[in-house]
């Protein structure tokens, strides 16, 4: 059907009606949006340097919220609308809550996002020689490709408590002038046998050792000596002892730093992406908060990616007590509080690859530049393991993103059949708490360099800074 006098035929009206109009983010931005994308990620990628691991997260969100005006959290204490507090649970997960002017009646806002990633921490008794080359024996954390983890710089990152109390904060790895470690593998010229291997055989869990150093102490004719020399310059820089590994917290994490991807820089890559990448915009947002109606509450917690097991994870009770303390002080039930409550479990999904498209149900996958993914539910193939958003909450929050002009986009994970994966949402919901998953959709996903859209890090803010300022 042609058009006449420039205007729309029927057929073109009730598509702009009734069907969702798919177009990418990146063009429906507008030029000043896309700037301050840009530089909302500026910073972005700074945090990404400085945190790779949950201490050092946790470190650079109390840092941030003291200079925003927050205090630690005191029970006893009664606070008003607009005070900010924080709660520092083991230097491992932290809360931010900005009280609002209906303080909890009417629930909290939550957004929730966890800061571990997929890594290698060393074993307890990490060190030993072989050969004549001294090594550390890890044991990886979360799921990984262990062959994507071999011949890569690796930086080694953590803290050593003592038995006076005391503890050692250790990175070496970072800095130029720093050396790095890592794993070795075998060259294709007797790799024969290994490339035959099933992928996830190819290179074992127990082979995820750590090259750390290859000269002996001394010439003398002693046994372990390069593993002596390599402990003598521990003890050195560190004033630590084989014994102290007992009692650490020590990981190996890729040593590059986050960079701009492709030619237009519209991309970062980094290590961490998951799901650093949504607590940053949550922590932005908590920062950002002015007069809420109802108190807010970032939470960045620890050990999603085996389970939210432990105290510092989401099935422990650290952010239901918080928020019980607070309902107590406004003469509140907690369990009225978490009824009305609402929550974005800020995580990542998988961006569509069309180098892997087989893996991916494309009208229900997310995209890079399509903005802030929202996820119904997660869990694996037949829904296992997950929570579901409620029709009317998903109705809630399309409408407060859509009259904020943030740009969002659905997606599953993966085609039904393949696989899928959980988020922390389910331990939200648990609490009978209206909860779903929003982030940035990410490719390469739980490997040592994960790459995301500025666009989508910038949409996730501001959908999260949105969801707290709803009334």
């Amino acid at each position: 059907m042609s058009k006449k006098n420039d205007t729309k035929s029927k057929a073109e009206q009730l598509k702009e009606k009734l069907l969702i109009k798919k177009e990418s983010g990146a063009k429906k931005i507008s030029a000043d949006e896309l700037k301050k994308a840009d530089a909302f990620c500026e910073e972005y990628k700074n945090f990404l340097n400085k945190a790779k691991t949950e201490r050092e997260a946790v470190a650079y969100a109390v840092k941030a919220a003291k200079k925003a005006g927050f205090t630690e959290f005191d029970r006893t204490k009664t606070y008003k609308a607009g005070d900010k507090v924080y709660v520092n649970n083991r230097n491992k997960s932290v809360m931010l809550a900005v009280i609002g002017k209906n303080g909890t009646k009417d629930g909290v806002r939550l957004g929730i996002a966890h800061i571990d990633s997929p890594r290698l921490d060393l074993k307890p008794n990490p060190l030993y020689e072989s050969n004549d080359l001294a090594l550390f024996k890890t044991h990886y954390y979360g799921g990984i490709k262990k062959y994507q983890w071999t011949t890569i710089p690796l930086a080694l990152h953590g803290v050593v408590a003592l038995k006076d109390g005391t503890t050692v904060d250790v990175t070496m790895g970072e800095k130029d002038s720093e050396p790095c470690f890592c794993v070795t593998d075998l060259l294709p010229h007797l790799a024969d046998e290994q490339v035959r291997k099933p992928m996830y055989k190819a290179v074992t869990g127990e082979e995820l050792n750590v090259l750390i150093g290859s000269r002996p102490f001394c010439t003398d004719e002693e046994s372990e000596s390069v593993k002596l020399n390599v402990m003598n310059i521990i003890f050195e820089k560190y004033g630590i002892t084989e014994e102290d590994f007992l009692s650490a917290d020590l990981t190996m994490v890729p040593s590059f730093k986050s960079k701009d991807i492709g030619f237009d820089r519209s991309m970062i890559g980094s290590y961490g992406h998951d799901d650093r990448v949504c607590a940053y915009p949550a922590l932005m947002a908590a920062l950002d908060a002015k007069n809420p109606d109802r108190t807010v509450i970032t939470v960045l917690t620890d050990r999603e990616e085996i389970g939210s097991e432990g105290n510092t994870g989401m099935k422990s009770t650290f952010m239901f007590d918080f928020i019980a303390d607070l309902a107590q002080s406004d003469g509140e039930e907690v369990r009225h509080v978490m009824a009305k409550s609402s929550c974005l479990s800020a995580d990542v999904n998988a961006a569509f690859d069309p180098t892997y498209a087989s893996a991916y149900e494309a009208n229900n996958s997310c995209y890079v530049n399509n903005g802030a993914v929202i996820t119904k539910y997660t869990g694996s193939r037949g829904k296992s393991g997950t929570s579901e958003a409620t029709a009317e909450f998903m109705a809630k929050v399309r409408a407060i993103l859509d009259e904020n002009g943030v740009i969002w986009q659905t997606g599953e994970l993966g085609k039904v059949d393949i696989g899928g994966g959980g988020t922390i949402a389910k331990f939200v919901a648990n609490l009978n708490v209206d909860v779903v998953d929003l982030g940035v959709p990410v490719l390469s996903m739980h490997a040592p360099f994960e790459v995301v859209s500025k666009i989508d890090v910038y949409m996730t803010y501001r959908a999260i800074a949105s969801f707290y300022a709803a009334k």
